[in-house]
């Protein structure tokens, strides 16, 4: 299943100078997870496969809650992760946000995409919750995901 990006989405990408496959043995683990997806908050669950549960937290506190996450809805190595996106304890929201990690060939190596997408489905404040979220995703993740993949060789 590819991510189809809804009308408010965020998407930041990175290019990286390793096949697909390189890039997705850092997707595998939890371990090898938490090094970079917990740049700027903290991988506190994952389990890497279709249905398992991804739970990430936050320092602060951002109405009441500091964690966020969901079951994971596409597991297709070595392209495509996607897991919902809300938080927890649910704030009312109609529906979960998707956050997409799509690894496409490109340019002998791998363009790396992160898509916080399908937001309208949270209902109302959609509008608005972009526009936050427009100000606070970065390509920190990915950078440090670029950073490990492209160590070189002893």
């Amino acid at each position: 299943m590819r991510a189809v990006p809804s009308p408010l989405h965020i998407r930041r990408s990175i290019h990286i100078t390793a096949p697909p496959e390189r890039v997705w043995r850092e997707f595998e683990t939890f371990e090898r997870m938490a090094v970079w997806f917990g740049t700027g908050h903290r991988l506190v669950r994952y389990e890497p496969r279709l249905g398992g549960m991804v739970e990430l937290e936050i320092d602060g506190d951002y109405r009441g809650s500091s964690r966020w996450g969901g079951p994971i809805r596409a597991w297709d190595p070595p392209r495509e992760l996607t897991f919902e996106d809300r938080w927890i304890p649910d704030h009312g929201w109609n529906g979960p946000m998707l956050l997409t990690f799509r690894l496409t060939p490109y340019l002998e190596g791998t363009m790396v995409e992160l898509l916080v997408h399908n937001i309208e489905a949270i209902g109302p404040d959609a509008a608005e919750e972009h526009a936050g979220y427009e100000g606070g995703w970065t390509v920190r993740h990915l950078a440090k995901l670029r950073e490990i993949v492209e160590v070189p060789s002893a």
